[in-house]
């Protein structure tokens, strides 16, 4: 047995079972393993960046990790946005990145790269196999580092002649490692800050804004009167009926602060304390009152919901159910805005969809139109590396097992930086809705020009404008595969989204706005 095929029988043995690639020379014998061992789904990305942010999807949906097969170190390269991007989301990702031949290295051939440089930057586990025999165990320590709660990037470097020598041995599964445990101070100091004072925030993140932990959060917010929000980087967030009316700390500074100021303690439940995206002229860099002082309930790394369990024990606080949103209101008409869509949206979509939201500064008010939408989960960019919308999107349709309808919100800006996902779309027949969002620019960046307060003239605005020429999403989508249409008016984008939601494959829905 060679090392590829060692190596593939042991990621099945571990639990994974899809495979992301853009293979080339030196995976060629990874790509044959493919074909001799059978039970591995293999799905193609045109870019690295699809395929490294299809496999966030994938993990944010179906909770286990998949691998994804990248080229050498440019390869790896050019899938960083997205790792970054899944390290922020907390996802757990098995990147196999082939190399030179280990004795081909020394010669510098043209692909020769720092390859575990750049690995490191983007995973909490790197490793290069160097010995065929020893294939099977290093695979089965990366896997064990991407599941280790609540997920982790681990990347196992392939040199090509590892992956062809013979003496494979499948690598024998090990257990994975529990959260650390909760620290019974910690319950005890939120029990008491909770009872003694009315100025208390629980920031919720990671799995802490998920079904089970939001109604534990919810009953101790109902018995103590503290108020709850969500981190704005959340990467994914159980919503609509049956759910917390939760809403993020929001993007901007003036607004985040203003949000945050009444708070002079924050309970921290897998969330860090909130600070700007940027540096801005004259601003501060942290979003909360200076004076406000942190209690660490749970970290990214423990589990949220044997804290919250443990806190409502501590606290007595009964059960009590999720307030009502309100009557599921009706499709809006007239111009694009984005109160309308979020509403349209609301009203329309399918039971248990998933929102992949890309939406970038059209979509900040989203969440308070869609409270009253049937039972869904929303994906949000969490590393801020534009281009994850379409490819998350991808992936979470085939973590789902095309079992349920996703709808992409996405900005044209950051979809063209990984337009082609929707190749893949057509190739698997995903039940993706991708609703682009076309202003022919991009408009955050404008916005930005005045946060940091620059004085932009005709040169500097001419490199935030996309409509010079115009880009034409509809033969875009029609060039790979998605059938398309444009929309000028919320009643034809409803039109279009109820006959595509009846599909089974993917359709595309150019919203000019």
């Amino acid at each position: 047995m060679n090392g590829a095929k060692s190596l593939v029988q042991t990621l099945l043995a571990a639990g994974i079972d899809t495979c992301f690639a853009n293979p080339g020379t030196s995976e060629m014998h990874f790509v044959a393993a493919l074909d001799q061992v059978p039970g591995m789904k293999c799905v193609l990305g045109l870019q690295e960046n699809v395929v490294t942010g299809m496999a966030d999807g994938y993990y944010r949906i179906a909770r286990k990790p998949a691998c994804t097969l990248l080229h050498c170190g440019p390869g790896l390269a050019n899938g960083m946005a997205n790792l970054h991007n899944a390290r922020r989301a907390r996802s757990g990702i098995v990147n196999i990145v082939g190399d030179q031949a280990t004795y081909h290295r020394p010669y510098d051939a043209p692909l020769t790269a720092d390859t575990t440089g750049m690995a490191q930057t983007v995973s909490a586990w790197v490793r290069t196999s160097t010995d065929t025999a020893q294939l099977g165990r290093d695979a089965v320590e990366a896997v064990r580092a991407a599941r280790t709660f609540p997920g982790q990037v681990a990347t196992l470097i392939l040199p090509a002649d590892v992956s062809w020598g013979e003496g494979g041995v499948v690598g024998v599964p090990v257990g994975l490692p529990l959260p650390p445990a909760i620290d019974g101070t910690a319950i005890e100091g939120a029990a008491r800050i909770l009872r003694n004072h009315s100025d208390v925030l629980i920031l919720l993140a990671g799995h802490g804004v998920l079904s089970e932990a939001q109604t534990l959060a919810w009953r101790v917010a109902s018995a103590t009167g503290a108020k709850v929000l969500a981190s704005y980087v959340t990467s994914h967030m159980a919503r609509g009926r049956g759910r917390m009316q939760l809403d993020r700390v929001p993007y901007g500074m003036d607004q985040a602060i203003k949000t945050l100021e009444p708070f002079k303690h924050i309970i921290l439940v897998n969330a860090q304390p909130p600070v700007g995206f940027f540096g801005y002229p004259g601003m501060p860099s942290v979003q909360y009152n200076p004076e406000a002082q942190f209690h660490v309930l749970s970290r990214p790394d423990q589990d949220p919901v044997e804290a919250l369990q443990e806190l409502v024990k501590a606290l007595g606080a009964p059960e009590v159910a999720m307030p009502d949103p309100g009557p599921r209101l009706g499709p809006v008409s007239g111009a694009p805005t984005p109160e309308g869509l979020a509403q349209t949206l609301a009203a329309l979509m399918p039971e248990n969809a998933i929102i992949s939201d890309e939406s970038i500064s059209y979509g900040r008010g989203f969440y308070q139109f869609t409270h009253s939408a049937p039972a869904h989960d929303w994906l949000h960019l969490a590393g801020g590396a534009i281009g994850d919308g379409m490819p998350v999107a991808t992936g979470a349709a085939l973590g789902a097992g095309k079992q349920r309808r996703v709808i992409n919100l996405q900005a044209d800006g950051s979809a063209m930086y990984s337009l082609q996902s929707l190749w893949t779309q057509a190739r698997e027949q995903l039940p993706v809705t991708t609703i682009i969002l076309n202003n022919s620019k991009y408009n955050i960046l404008i916005g930005e020009y005045a946060n940091v307060g620059a004085t932009p003239g005709d040169t500097a605005m001419s490199m935030l404008d996309l409509g010079n020429p115009g880009i034409s999403w509809v033969k875009l989508a029609n060039g790979m595969g998605v059938e398309a249409a444009r929309a000028t008016t919320l009643d034809e984008c409803a039109d279009l989204m109820k006959s595509s939601f009846g599909r089974t494959g993917p359709f595309l829905i150019e919203l000019m706005i």
